[in-house]
């Protein structure tokens, strides 16, 4: 019985001891994991600096890195041919000294001084590469090595190249926004893909659209550099460049990393749809704009422009982001693009319906055909007391006294057809106000539609609304006609 004992004793001291050892290791294993450090937690709205709380320093994607419009370089594919028309797109969104960048054109254009443009540069000779597609042109050898030559001018304190056409328009201040959320010393492919369908099964989904733009992290664009000559040779039946270079990027192993912000926009028409229902994210690009109808009718491509960039300059972060809200007294449904137009609806439609885009427009193969769309979208209602009341944005200011945006949004001159119903028309309204206060840290939160709410008007013929962060439990709350 002593020797029993003895050798029971012997053992639990023995597990006891390999228990605390793994205990131990294991502390050991977690403490990189677990070590924290004091922090300031500061609140980016107002600066002010709150209690000091512990933050546990565990790997974190949503950081966001200090990178602004100085670290991005533009390169531009251009035609000597279109240059003429084209470059007054480009003139739109370029701001000179401030942004950097290239535009890469096939042979010598002609320049006049002062002219608020990108430095013009000769693309180099391609003749040595085969192209084999029967459908494209020779031409996209050359602008798929845009980012490449762009590297090659040894430009300093370059972290991101942004590719786009000479017909595609961007929001610099949100491409800044979208590429901060990524580390720039990584390997990042960042775009997105066609609205056709069709399209992206042709090509691949795998594939950001080079006229929507993408951007390419400069570690990337190093080892895109490298291999993409050769890479080049083994693709010659690829159709267009920015086929090339997703094929390259396989190559490499590098994913698309989508951002719903770069718009190819595949499509003919009326981009009313699209950019009405535009999705919560920062607008970036704009693309095929020869292609597309002018965005506010009666005005030319270019003039149109420049006037949605009236909005853009009082606060890009917030343009063609939707509101959806209901005026309870008339039982209408707003729905407002801020910066671009707003829309009246007799009816009751939920917000469901709202957000997704109607058909104003075709797909890149002239059809009428919504199973083509990478997206859902709505039919135009033909019921003639359905079809929507829109004011597109005439004038916008900002207040300093109040710390707003002031809009002014206009009827559109197109006319409504006759209705039945005993519900009050919109018909008197000849302009709406709305008003907003500018956001740029919006999105540093996580991605919410603004709130809008219909506000007291004196007049039948002017409507006022406010739009803006929701507050606690604000909704775009159902309200159905008794």
């Amino acid at each position: 019985m002593s020797i029993l004992y003895i050798l029971y004793i012997t053992n639990l001291l023995l597990t006891n001891n390999v228990d605390q050892h793994e205990c131990l290791s294991t502390e050991e294993h977690l403490k990189p994991l677990l070590n924290t450090s004091l922090k300031l937690a500061e609140d980016p709205q107002d600066g002010q600096h709150d209690t000091v709380k512990p933050v546990i320093q565990l790997p974190q994607r949503s950081r966001r890195y200090e990178t602004d419009l100085k670290h991005i370089v533009f390169g531009i594919a251009a035609s000597s041919n279109l240059w003429e028309s084209r470059k007054e797109y480009i003139k739109v969104w370029w701001r000179p000294k401030v942004t950097r960048g290239i535009v890469w054109v096939d042979k010598q254009v002609r320049t006049r001084r002062n002219e608020k443009l990108p430095e013009i540069r000769i693309s180099g000779n391609t003749s040595k590469f085969k192209y084999t597609n029967k459908q494209g042109q020779r031409s996209a050898l050359r602008i798929s090595r845009v980012v490449s030559e762009t590297l090659r001018l040894g430009l300093k304190d370059v972290r991101w190249f942004v590719m786009g056409d000479d017909d595609t328009v961007f929001l610099v201040d949100n491409v800044v926004r979208i590429l901060s959320k990524y580390d720039h010393r990584q390997f990042y492919y960042v775009g997105s893909s066609s609205e056709s369908h069709v399209q992206n099964i042709y090509f691949s989904y795998a594939m950001a659209y080079g006229g929507g733009g993408f951007a390419i992290s400069y570690p990337l664009a190093k080892e895109l550099e490298k291999i993409q000559d050769r890479c080049i040779q083994r693709y010659p039946a690829l159709y267009g460049s920015d086929d090339r270079i997703q094929a390259c990027m396989a190559e490499l192993g590098v994913p698309l990393t989508k951002e719903a912000g770069f718009h190819q926009y595949d499509v003919y028409g009326n981009l009313l749809g699209l950019l009405a229902a535009h999705p919560v994210t920062p607008l970036v690009s704009i693309h095929h704009l020869d292609v597309v109808e002018p965005i506010f009718p009666g005005m030319n491509r270019v003039k149109g422009l420049q006037r949605l960039f009236e909005s853009v300059n009082l606060d890009s972060a917030s343009v063609m982001q939707q509101s959806i809200c209901y005026d309870k007294d008339h039982f209408w449904s707003i729905s407002v693009s801020w910066g671009f137009v707003v829309q009246i609806v007799r009816g009751v439609i939920s917000p469901r319906e709202l957000e997704m885009p109607t058909r104003t427009f075709l797909n890149w193969y002239r059809r009428a055909d919504y199973t083509a769309y990478a997206f859902n979208t709505r039919p135009v209602s033909k019921h003639p007391c359905q079809k929507p009341f829109v004011f597109y944005i005439s004038s916008s200011r900002y207040d300093p006294g109040r710390k707003q945006i002031i809009g002014i949004y206009t009827r559109s001159k197109s006319s409504n057809p006759y209705c039945r119903w005993r519900m009050e028309s919109p018909n008197k309204i000849n302009s709406i106000v709305v008003l907003k206060r500018p956001d740029s840290l919006r999105w540093q939160k996580s991605p919410r539609r603004d709130c809008c709410r219909v506000l007291p008007s004196s007049k039948s013929s002017k409507m006022y609304l406010w739009v803006g962060t929701c507050r606690e439990g604000e909704i775009s709350e159902l309200q159905h006609h008794q």
